[in-house]
């Protein structure tokens, strides 16, 4: 693992020292133990994590200055991708790990204390936390790659991002259409499409959106997950 890490992170201009390594080694070990006890991820091979979870994590960092200890909130973690990567990579970022599920708290918990890195974990829907005033606007950095249309994903995570951070929406190939149907989405809630980078990982196709934050997102955002859901921007 350490090999295919270190390989894939160097494609994309990303050097890892072996303390760094031995992190992500005792990251994917908790990942696997802890992935027969709950629903973490699919993609289990040593490699596999190595490229498609660790090394995707970090291509943001090629495409994204992220400024020195920046505020960062990774919104609907999961198994902790890509907040936790980008902590390992990035130390002097301030992570927060937001996820609705208690039981992949409790996983994360285990590794950011096993792995040796600090990181607050909040409990919360997304758009619940983007409501609270503990985290709304706080942050200089929201990164998510959540699995819904960007349309939907910008309503979850531009409330936490303060007037002048960015948001990274971390996606596949083609976002064409997506991307357009999310122009209206991205502007009530304050934010401007900056970059959007399409590139090849390990022969995987990716794109990172960068969606700054120029105006303060209205308070009757975000709405309630159902009205998300059923009626997107």
């Amino acid at each position: 693992m350490k090999n295919t890490i270190k390989k894939a992170c160097e494609s994309i201009g990303v050097s890892l020292t072996e303390a760094q390594l031995g992190q992500f080694e005792s990251y994917y070990r908790l990942l696997i133990e802890w992935n027969e006890k709950i629903n973490l991820t699919r993609i289990t091979e040593p490699d596999e994590v190595a490229v498609k979870h660790f090394a995707d994590s970090l291509t943001l960092l090629k495409y994204y200055n992220i400024p020195e200890n920046a505020t960062v909130i990774d919104v609907g973690t999961g198994a902790g991708f890509p907040g936790i990567p980008l902590k390992i990579a990035r130390p002097d970022i301030k992570l927060t790990l937001l996820d609705s599920l208690n039981k992949r708290l409790n996983f994360l918990d285990t590794v950011c204390k096993e792995i040796g890195i600090d990181a607050t974990l909040v409990h919360s829907r997304a758009e619940d936390g983007g409501k609270n005033k503990l985290y709304r606007e706080k942050y200089d950095l929201a990164v998510s790659r959540a699995v819904a249309r960007l349309n939907t994903l910008s309503e979850y995570t531009l409330p936490f991002v303060k007037v002048g951070g960015s948001f990274a929406a971390m996606k596949g190939p083609e976002l064409g259409e997506e991307l357009s149907e999310a122009q209206n989405a991205i502007k009530t809630l304050g934010g401007k499409v900056e970059n959007v980078f399409e590139f090849d990982l390990c022969d995987q196709g990716r794109t990172i959106v960068i969606i700054n934050k120029v105006k303060k997102t209205a308070p009757a955002y975000p709405r309630h997950g159902s009205k998300i859901k059923s009626k997107p921007l």
